[in-house]
């Protein structure tokens, strides 16, 4: 029996030719109010860290504020997605900025009434956490529509651009607004981003998509959580992305791995100045490498390959950081490894873009956030009691391998055991890239599973982006 479908349709309105409101200029408009918005959220969790810190004399706070970040993605990503593919992406993306702005005026109150504790921070951070849960399957989803499909992948690397931006200016624009304005002020700073986010989505139109949603065998429409699970079973059915998924998992347990150890490495011989060159030389990298992919563009076809290719040579960037205790080897180890990263993500980005059909992106999309949120804390959450008591042990002074040939490799001593796992981290990821390049369901997708949408954007068929839900016979 054949499920009936339900079908988007547009509300007393026509539908608009997609070509007039298909393109990088809209996509460029709220990829800068986000940006905005993004720089204003950063400089409020930065200045909030700083604040538990003074508060408590700790560090666990900061590390159950950073779980509680992440703990509401990971159990709503399923049905943020079924959303963003069910009803109007933009609206979605409004209500999520209105959602995250009136927790942080929120936030203020409480501070300006005397009244904050960590607790509190704890709870917005969680609410806060939850409206991005819903936005970010709504976005990459949006980005499918708005954008062409040959400059997907240079979409992509202009979102790294962002991102860079964001790592670079946040911390030094904080320190300086913190000591300047106070806390309150920063946070009424970063209520005031959220408006021009707001505004940019309010002045341009998205496409939407001529959407479907699986029904029982009944005829009756699923359940929100029933239809979530739609993208988990859409990629067991596609083994070429369900194994670039896992591919994927097992690159960020090993980035974020050696990731949150960056910082014990270097203070193992270094100062906080240190720490400073080495993180401006992570951002520059990330900025150049989305610039390269902004202008570029990526390759015209076997992207997969660009991925794997790009995730090896980062290999070589840990290699080089666990080789010798010097700031700019480090330096330099930390610019290879984050030109390349947002190389392989706008490149994987664009593939998901384009072989997932636009009207079931959203849900599908959040399968793949949902693990990677998963990944990045169970990896961050074993980094610190391995460094501690398996691989420093080994290399201290008369450790089980300081007379090895690694200790001639690495060196004897504090840090050295952190450096190890930089260097396993680095062999871990070239093992799984040829892995994955050798897996002919991963290398040969792009073959194998046709594009879900076509070269020609007025051939995508959407409707006006206010559409109401109807239930075809």
């Amino acid at each position: 029996m054949v499920p009936n479908k339900v079908i988007v349709k547009a509300s007393g309105m026509k539908s608009k030719p997609l070509e007039t409101l298909r393109g990088m200029k809209t996509f460029l408009v709220i990829w800068a109010g986000q940006l905005v918005s993004i720089i204003g959220s950063g400089l409020t969790g930065f200045a909030l860290s700083v604040w538990m810190f003074e508060q408590t004399g700790q560090a666990t706070p900061l590390a159950l504020n950073a779980l509680f970040f992440n703990l509401p993605r990971v159990i709503l990503s399923p049905i943020a997605g079924s959303i963003a593919d069910r009803y109007n992406r933009r609206m979605i993306l409004i209500l999520a900025d209105c959602g995250a702005a009136l927790t942080t005026l929120a936030v203020a109150m409480i501070l300006v009434s005397g009244n904050l504790q960590v607790w509190h921070i704890y709870l917005t951070t969680a609410i806060s956490s939850a409206f991005s849960a819903f936005q970010e399957p709504a976005y990459r989803a949006s980005i499918t529509m708005m954008v062409p499909k040959k400059d997907l992948a240079r979409a992509g690397g202009i979102q790294q651009i962002g991102f860079a931006i964001q790592s670079i200016l946040t911390p030094l624009i904080a320190s300086v607004l913190y000591l300047s304005v106070g806390l309150e002020g920063v946070i009424l700073i970063d209520f005031a981003t959220f408006f021009i986010a707001i505004g940019a989505l309010l002045v341009v139109r998205i496409p939407q998509p001529r959407a479907t949603t699986e029904t029982g065998e009944e005829g009756e429409k699923q359940s929100m959580w029933q239809d979530s699970l739609f993208g988990w079973r859409y990629l067991r059915k596609q083994p070429g992305l369900f194994g670039l998924l896992w591919y994927y998992a097992a690159v960020n347990f090993f980035l974020s791995l050696s990731g949150v150890l960056m910082l014990p490495l270097v203070l193992s011989y270094g100062a906080a100045m240190d720490i400073g060159v080495i993180q401006m030389a992570g951002g520059a990298a990330m900025l150049i490498g989305g610039l390269v992919m902004g202008v570029w563009g990526g390759p015209k076809s076997r992207l997969i390959w660009g991925v794997v290719a790009a995730i090896a040579l980062s290999g070589f960037g840990y290699f080089l950081a666990g080789l010798r205790p010097i700031t700019w080897v480090i330096g330099a180890a930390q610019f290879v490894i984050l030109f390349f990263i947002p190389i392989s993500a706008a490149l994987s980005q664009a593939v998901w873009q384009k072989k997932v059909a636009p009207d079931i992106q959203g849900r599908v999309f959040a399968i793949r956030a949902m693990i990677a949120y998963l990944i990045i804390p169970l990896a961050n959450l074993v980094a610190g009691p391995l460094a501690d008591n398996v691989f420093e042990p080994l290399l201290e002074e008369g450790g089980a391998l300081s007379g090895s040939f690694v200790a001639g490799l690495v060196g004897v001593g504090a840090g050295r055991g952190i450096a190890l796992i930089f260097i396993v981290s680095a062999i871990s990821l070239w093992i799984t890239s040829v892995y994955a390049f050798t897996n002919p369901r991963i290398r040969n997708l792009e073959e194998e599973i046709p594009d879900a949408i076509p070269d020609e954007p007025d051939e995508v068929p959407s409707v006006t982006d206010e559409p109401i839900l109807q239930t075809s016979p």
